[in-house]
């Protein structure tokens, strides 16, 4: 792990010793998770929406009618 000093304003200090107490954990555990919710939301937050992914992905398939193509093959699924 790598060590990183940061500057708070007292308040912040304050209210982060007391989420840790009364988390149990250190205050860096409590830190870290943060940290780990905050990239993970501004990672999903460049991803593409469904919506998105469809307009992107509209007219890919040329192999005639894909609901009937994906109820064959699901129908040897049950044939099985």
């Amino acid at each position: 792990m790598v060590r990183t000093i940061i500057s708070l304003d007292p308040e912040e200090k304050k209210w982060l010793d007391q989420q840790a107490q009364r988390s149990g954990r250190t205050m860096t555990a409590v830190v870290r998770e943060a940290l780990s919710q905050y990239r993970e939301r501004e990672i999903r937050r460049g991803q593409p929406s469904q919506a998105e992914l469809l307009i992107r992905t509209q007219g890919l398939w040329t192999r005639g009618d894909g609901l009937e193509w994906q109820e064959q093959w699901r129908g040897e699924w049950t044939e099985r």
